[in-house]
Protein backbone atom coordinates (compact mmCIF):
# COMPACT_ATOMS: atom_id res chain seq x y z
CA UNK A 1 0.00 0.00 0.00
CA UNK A 2 1.23 3.32 -0.85
CA UNK A 3 1.92 5.75 2.27
CA UNK A 4 2.25 10.00 1.32
CA UNK A 5 5.34 11.32 2.66
CA UNK A 6 2.34 13.76 4.74
CA UNK A 7 0.85 10.54 6.18
CA UNK A 8 4.21 9.03 7.60
CA UNK A 9 3.84 8.75 11.44
CA UNK A 10 7.39 9.40 13.41
CA UNK A 11 8.30 5.98 13.66
CA UNK A 12 8.17 5.04 10.02
CA UNK A 13 9.89 8.02 8.88
CA UNK A 14 12.61 6.56 11.18
CA UNK A 15 12.68 3.67 9.30
CA UNK A 16 12.89 4.97 5.92
CA UNK A 17 15.54 7.27 7.57
CA UNK A 18 17.65 4.25 8.12
CA UNK A 19 17.99 2.22 4.82
CA UNK A 20 20.97 2.10 3.18
CA UNK A 21 21.73 4.95 1.36
CA UNK A 22 23.43 5.08 -2.73
CA UNK A 23 27.21 5.61 -2.68
CA UNK A 24 27.76 9.33 -3.69
CA UNK A 25 27.39 10.86 -6.69
CA UNK A 26 30.08 13.22 -5.87
CA UNK A 27 32.33 10.51 -6.06
CA UNK A 28 34.30 10.49 -9.91
CA UNK A 29 34.13 6.98 -11.00
CA UNK A 30 35.65 7.52 -14.44
CA UNK A 31 38.64 9.37 -13.02
CA UNK A 32 39.10 6.22 -10.69
CA UNK A 33 38.63 4.12 -13.30
CA UNK A 34 41.13 5.45 -15.73
CA UNK A 35 43.99 5.53 -12.68
CA UNK A 36 43.29 1.91 -11.90
CA UNK A 37 43.95 0.80 -15.21
CA UNK A 38 47.31 3.06 -14.84
CA UNK A 39 48.18 1.28 -11.34
CA UNK A 40 47.36 -2.48 -12.65
CA UNK A 41 49.62 -1.71 -16.02
CA UNK A 42 52.41 -0.26 -13.14
CA UNK A 43 52.52 -3.39 -11.24
CA UNK A 44 53.25 -5.06 -14.04
CA UNK A 45 49.46 -6.44 -15.09
CA UNK A 46 47.45 -6.55 -18.29
CA UNK A 47 44.48 -4.57 -17.23
CA UNK A 48 42.81 -5.70 -19.98
CA UNK A 49 43.23 -9.70 -19.34
CA UNK A 50 39.92 -11.35 -18.65
CA UNK A 51 40.41 -11.61 -14.71
CA UNK A 52 41.21 -8.04 -14.52
CA UNK A 53 38.87 -6.17 -17.58
CA UNK A 54 36.02 -5.10 -14.91
CA UNK A 55 38.09 -4.32 -12.12
CA UNK A 56 38.73 -0.66 -12.11
CA UNK A 57 35.02 -0.18 -12.91
CA UNK A 58 34.51 -2.24 -9.68
CA UNK A 59 37.20 -0.60 -8.04
CA UNK A 60 35.45 2.62 -8.46
CA UNK A 61 32.13 1.94 -7.67
CA UNK A 62 33.71 0.26 -4.31
CA UNK A 63 35.43 3.40 -3.83
CA UNK A 64 32.47 5.68 -3.84
CA UNK A 65 30.90 3.56 -1.29
CA UNK A 66 33.55 3.43 1.30
CA UNK A 67 33.98 7.53 0.41
CA UNK A 68 30.75 8.04 0.74
CA UNK A 69 30.77 9.88 4.07
CA UNK A 70 33.26 12.76 2.51
CA UNK A 71 29.68 13.89 0.96
CA UNK A 72 27.21 13.34 3.88
CA UNK A 73 26.66 15.58 6.48
CA UNK A 74 26.37 13.39 9.28
CA UNK A 75 24.99 16.33 11.91
CA UNK A 76 21.46 15.86 10.52
CA UNK A 77 20.93 12.28 12.13
CA UNK A 78 21.29 14.16 15.28
CA UNK A 79 18.82 16.44 15.07
CA UNK A 80 15.63 14.84 15.35
CA UNK A 81 15.81 13.67 19.68
CA UNK A 82 12.80 13.21 22.10
CA UNK A 83 12.83 15.62 25.38
CA UNK A 84 13.35 13.30 28.17
CA UNK A 85 14.69 13.78 32.08
CA UNK A 86 16.92 11.06 31.79
CA UNK A 87 19.98 12.24 33.27
CA UNK A 88 21.70 8.74 33.74
CA UNK A 89 24.37 6.86 31.41
CA UNK A 90 23.41 5.97 27.54
CA UNK A 91 25.47 3.53 26.16
CA UNK A 92 25.43 1.79 22.66
CA UNK A 93 28.23 -1.18 22.72
CA UNK A 94 30.17 -2.84 19.18
CA UNK A 95 29.10 -0.47 16.97
CA UNK A 96 30.80 -2.49 14.23
CA UNK A 97 32.43 -0.36 11.19
CA UNK A 98 35.11 -0.27 9.12
CA UNK A 99 37.16 3.10 7.61
CA UNK A 100 40.39 3.43 6.03
CA UNK A 101 43.55 4.45 6.92
CA UNK A 102 44.94 7.57 4.83
CA UNK A 103 48.38 6.52 5.36
CA UNK A 104 48.00 3.84 3.45
CA UNK A 105 44.79 3.41 2.11
CA UNK A 106 44.22 0.48 3.71
CA UNK A 107 41.32 -0.08 5.50
CA UNK A 108 40.67 -0.26 9.53
CA UNK A 109 37.80 -2.08 11.16
CA UNK A 110 36.51 -2.68 14.47
CA UNK A 111 34.30 -1.78 17.00
CA UNK A 112 32.38 1.66 18.69
CA UNK A 113 31.36 2.38 22.05
CA UNK A 114 29.44 5.49 22.52
CA UNK A 115 28.25 7.02 25.11
CA UNK A 116 26.47 9.69 26.77
CA UNK A 117 24.87 11.50 29.47
CA UNK A 118 22.00 13.12 28.52
CA UNK A 119 20.44 16.72 29.37
CA UNK A 120 17.32 16.70 28.75
CA UNK A 121 17.65 15.54 24.71
CA UNK A 122 18.09 11.89 23.89
CA UNK A 123 18.16 10.47 20.47
CA UNK A 124 17.07 6.74 18.90
CA UNK A 125 19.66 4.52 19.44
CA UNK A 126 20.48 3.67 15.66
CA UNK A 127 21.17 7.01 14.92
CA UNK A 128 24.43 6.51 17.06
CA UNK A 129 25.31 3.98 14.83
CA UNK A 130 24.72 5.81 11.68
CA UNK A 131 26.97 8.53 13.00
CA UNK A 132 30.07 5.72 13.11
CA UNK A 133 28.70 4.93 9.37
CA UNK A 134 28.64 7.70 8.27
CA UNK A 135 32.01 9.32 10.11
CA UNK A 136 33.50 6.37 8.79
CA UNK A 137 33.66 6.31 5.38
CA UNK A 138 36.06 8.90 5.06
CA UNK A 139 40.12 8.51 4.70
CA UNK A 140 41.10 9.55 8.13
CA UNK A 141 42.94 7.94 11.07
CA UNK A 142 41.52 6.46 14.13
CA UNK A 143 42.12 9.25 16.44
CA UNK A 144 40.36 11.95 14.00
CA UNK A 145 37.82 9.91 13.68
CA UNK A 146 37.27 9.03 18.00
CA UNK A 147 37.30 13.08 18.39
CA UNK A 148 35.01 13.76 15.51
CA UNK A 149 31.80 11.51 16.42
CA UNK A 150 32.95 13.03 20.25
CA UNK A 151 32.69 16.63 18.74
CA UNK A 152 29.32 16.34 16.99
CA UNK A 153 27.36 14.55 19.57
CA UNK A 154 28.40 17.27 22.14
CA UNK A 155 27.75 20.21 19.95
CA UNK A 156 24.33 18.42 18.99
CA UNK A 157 22.79 16.86 21.79
CA UNK A 158 24.05 19.08 24.28
CA UNK A 159 24.91 16.66 26.33
CA UNK A 160 26.34 16.76 29.99
CA UNK A 161 29.12 14.24 28.83
CA UNK A 162 30.22 12.14 25.66
CA UNK A 163 32.55 9.26 25.51
CA UNK A 164 33.78 7.45 22.34
CA UNK A 165 36.21 4.31 22.61
CA UNK A 166 36.99 2.79 19.57
CA UNK A 167 38.79 -0.38 19.11
CA UNK A 168 40.27 -1.16 15.69
CA UNK A 169 42.71 -3.65 13.56
CA UNK A 170 44.71 -1.95 11.46
CA UNK A 171 45.42 -3.28 7.83
CA UNK A 172 48.46 -1.59 7.39
CA UNK A 173 50.18 -2.80 10.10
CA UNK A 174 49.11 -6.61 9.96
CA UNK A 175 49.10 -7.18 6.19
CA UNK A 176 52.22 -5.15 5.54
CA UNK A 177 55.56 -3.19 7.11
CA UNK A 178 55.87 -4.74 11.02
CA UNK A 179 53.02 -7.76 10.29
CA UNK A 180 51.39 -8.06 14.15
CA UNK A 181 48.40 -9.70 13.33
CA UNK A 182 45.94 -9.43 16.39
CA UNK A 183 47.41 -6.42 17.81
CA UNK A 184 44.38 -3.83 18.74
CA UNK A 185 44.39 -0.02 18.70
CA UNK A 186 42.35 1.97 21.05
CA UNK A 187 41.66 5.19 21.19
CA UNK A 188 39.28 7.42 23.18
CA UNK A 189 37.77 10.99 23.53
CA UNK A 190 36.15 12.11 26.64
CA UNK A 191 34.17 15.56 26.69
CA UNK A 192 31.94 17.00 29.64
CA UNK A 193 31.49 15.20 32.40
CA UNK A 194 33.58 12.07 31.01
CA UNK A 195 36.29 14.40 31.60
CA UNK A 196 35.85 16.44 34.68
CA UNK A 197 34.68 13.72 36.64
CA UNK A 198 36.72 10.81 37.76
CA UNK A 199 33.75 8.71 39.07
CA UNK A 200 32.11 9.37 36.14
CA UNK A 201 34.84 7.84 33.75
CA UNK A 202 35.83 5.03 35.55
CA UNK A 203 32.19 4.14 35.62
CA UNK A 204 31.45 4.06 32.03
CA UNK A 205 34.50 2.11 30.97
CA UNK A 206 33.29 -0.19 33.57
CA UNK A 207 29.96 -0.65 31.65
CA UNK A 208 32.25 -0.94 28.22
CA UNK A 209 34.53 -3.01 29.42
CA UNK A 210 33.65 -4.91 32.61
CA UNK A 211 35.59 -7.96 33.33
CA UNK A 212 38.02 -7.44 30.47
CA UNK A 213 40.14 -4.70 31.99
Amino acid sequence: MHTSPERLDGTLADELDDRPRPASASVDQERIRRAMREILAAIGEDPDREGLADTPARVARMYAELFSGLHEDPRPHLRKFFTEKYDEIVLVKNISFNSMCEHHMLPFLGEAHIAYVPDGRVIGLSKLARLVDVVARRPQVQERMTETIADLLLEELQAKGVAVVIEATHTCMTIRGVRKPGSVCVTSAMRGIFRSHLSSRSEVMTLIYGDRR
